[in-house]
């Protein structure tokens, strides 16, 4: 664990994140006990709007401001699970927005190293990020849509905004034996999707259909 700090939030919100966890993650088939200690550990109402803290743990996602949103519990914790994500890995994170998936990810594993286009929200995330004590992000303001090759090879990515299809310059950036998870089709109707390179093919297998904002970028979405 990475987060010295954690400890130190709200009592009265640790029982609605244990029944988050118990009713909205668990009772719907994530297993993973690591995924499941650390929604049960980061406190959620942390990275919502203050007058939105008493909404923080139900199950929908929620409105940050300058148009983005974090994506409800279960959602963060199935793109998690999917990813499998181990202690040593490094991973990239691509769209920080109120940084609550990119917390989830620091307390799995070794490295994360996220990018926003958005300054004000990287510049929150960050602050949030490191009251909790975590301290093995890096965050980048920028065109995530292009990955971050600076710090490849990754052994996880994560895209946290609707893509129009599969983005061939991050497969570039995964390391072998590596996962891409992100959502992918127009803007209105998406599936999150897993994406592994076996020997330079790409396949991928769509898992979920969601709906999150686009991801606006070289290659993304335009404004």
């Amino acid at each position: 664990m990475h987060a010295a700090a954690l400890s130190a939030e709200p009592d009265r919100f640790l029982e609605r994140r244990h029944r988050m966890v118990d009713e909205q993650i668990s009772a719907r088939g994530i297993r993973n006990p690591a995924v499941l200690s650390a929604m049960r550990s980061i406190p959620r109402e942390l990275f919502v709007p203050r007058e939105g803290a008493d909404s923080a743990y139900e199950d929908r996602a929620l409105p940050i401001g300058l148009g983005q949103t974090i994506s409800q519990p279960y959602i963060v914790a199935f793109m998690t699970d999917a990813l499998v994500p181990a202690p040593g890995h490094r991973v990239l994170e691509i769209g920080t927005g109120s940084g609550y998936q990119t917390a989830v990810l620091a307390m799995l594993c070794g490295s994360v190293i996220t990018i926003e286009r958005i300054e004000e929200l990287s510049h929150g995330a960050r602050q949030r990020t490191r009251m909790l004590g975590l301290s093995n992000i890096e965050f980048f303001v920028g065109d995530g849509s292009c990955g971050w090759p600076e710090r490849a090879p990754y052994d996880r990515i994560i895209v946290t905004a609707a893509a129009p299809g599969i983005i061939p310059s991050l497969a570039q950036q995964l390391a072998p034996g590596g996962r891409i998870i992100m959502p992918i089709g127009g803007e209105n109707t998406q599936q999150v999707t897993l994406i592994e390179v076996y020997h330079a093919r790409i396949v991928e297998r769509p898992l979920l259909p969601v709906r999150f904002v686009k991801l606006i970028g070289k290659e993304g979405f335009s404004e």
